[in-house]
């Protein structure tokens, strides 16, 4: 019987993360094709529905832990859940920070063609996919992979960032617009660092290693 709670779980988790993934995916497209609807709908609408997600999420896992009083990896299992049900909330919050900026962007002259911000977020989306198929899969390698990717967000970011800088201070006419990219890179970069954090918890959950704060080695 608990089994088959933990695969509804499971099921419910990957559902939360589709419905955020979808909020990031339409921030983006929104923003790069000047879409103000689809900006309007990731502020006034997804968000909600990604609180909605987060707290019928929690209510069930700590229901779970109450009534089974799971023991080992059971309870790394609700523990791990819980943690990336908010994990997963903080996403859909950084994708409404993205639509706000898009808002602003496509009111204004465009500054500079798009080219590492849709590349940038679709590298994002991709760790956030993988890490909930590593968690719910309890894949160790492919939760690691994941974790490697992390660098190129990192590297992608600081391009943006010395980029935009370099425009800002040939024209300050595009300060306001540059400074709202940067944003946009910004919170990317968050949404990566947390699906690297459930990729952390999904390797905590199969084996009990806790990986935060080490570096893996590209061979292993």
């Amino acid at each position: 019987m608990f089994q088959e709670k933990i695969l509804f779980l499971k099921k419910s988790i990957a559902d939360y993360a589709e419905h955020v993934e979808k909020m990031v995916a339409k921030s983006i497209e929104g923003t790069v094709n000047r879409n103000e609807y689809l900006l309007h709908e990731v502020i006034d609408k997804d968000e909600a529905a990604a609180n909605k997600y987060e707290t019928e999420f929690d209510e069930i896992s700590v229901d779970y832990i109450a009534r089974y009083q799971p023991v080992t990896k059971n309870l790394r299992m609700l523990i791990s859940a819980i943690k990336m049900s908010n994990d997963l909330e903080r996403m859909a919050d950084h994708a409404v920070n993205i639509s706000q900026n898009g808002l602003f962007i496509i009111a204004h002259p465009f500054i500079k063609p798009f080219a590492d911000i849709p590349k940038m977020s679709e590298l994002t989306m991709s760790m956030l996919k993988n890490s909930i198929r590593a968690f719910v899969n309890e894949d160790i390698c492919l939760a690691k992979d994941v974790v490697k990717k992390d660098e190129e967000i990192d590297t992608l970011k600081v391009f943006i960032v010395e980029e935009l800088t370099e425009l800002m201070q040939k024209n300050e006419k595009t300060v306001p617009g540059g400074l709202k990219l940067i944003n946009i890179a910004s919170n990317l970069e968050r949404i990566a660092d947390l699906a690297t954090n459930i990729c952390e918890d999904a390797i905590y959950l199969s084996d009990g290693e806790i990986i935060k704060h080490k570096k893996f080695c590209r061979d292993r």
